[in-house]
């Protein structure tokens, strides 16, 4: 089964901002639209702090990464690409 967020035009959301927090604040996370593009997701504050402390436990720190690099002298094999393979 998939979650279906619902989708609200900037306009209708900004009629019925509190049926979206209502929504958002039961648990139905709101995605709101701009001229047919995603611009935001409205969710609950705990939901935002869970996601928050989720993402904060599983990233390593800058100092982890670092340490991470390999301390050998061997040679690594190099990407020889131009501009042109390089997609942006």
């Amino acid at each position: 089964m998939t979650n279906v967020i619902p989708e609200w035009q900037l306009q209708d959301a900004k009629n019925r901002f509190s049926a979206v927090v209502d929504a958002a604040l039961l648990g139905e996370p709101q995605r709101v639209t701009r001229r047919g593009q995603p611009v935001v997701v409205v969710v609950a504050v705990d939901e935002f702090e869970r996601l928050c402390r989720l993402d904060s436990t599983t990233a390593p720190t800058f100092g982890e990464l670092l340490a991470s690099i390999p301390q050998d002298d061997d040679e690594f094999e190099r990407l020889h690409l131009s501009a042109r393979d390089v997609a942006f």
